[in-house]
């Protein structure tokens, strides 16, 4: 699985970077398949200023789960966890059919 982070609006620093693909790592555990995973982080002009985007992808498959928050640690978290329920809803949907 490749994880490629992009930081836009600012420079992300070592200890973000590391959490990150810490978090994004676990995703493996929940479908095998995971070809690569692009995570953007980017600052907004809002209250909740930090704006987390995942797109996983997956064979014959793309998800993308985007979560804003105070801090990125939490907007890390939230789209990790929501993207964990996903791509546990897309195996079981497979295995199904």
């Amino acid at each position: 699985m490749e994880i490629k982070i992009k930081s836009l609006k600012f420079d992300a620093d070592q200890k973000l970077l590391d959490y990150v693909e810490k978090k994004v790592k676990k995703l493996e555990r929940f479908n095998e398949g995971i070809v690569n995973v692009d995570v953007n982080l980017t600052l907004l002009q809002e209250p909740d200023n930090k704006n987390v985007k995942l797109h996983v992808r997956v064979p014959g498959e793309e998800m993308i789960i985007e979560r804003n928050a105070k801090t990125f640690e939490e907007a890390i978290t939230d789209s990790v966890d929501a993207m964990k329920e996903k791509l546990t809803r897309a195996k079981e949907k497979r295995y199904e059919a």
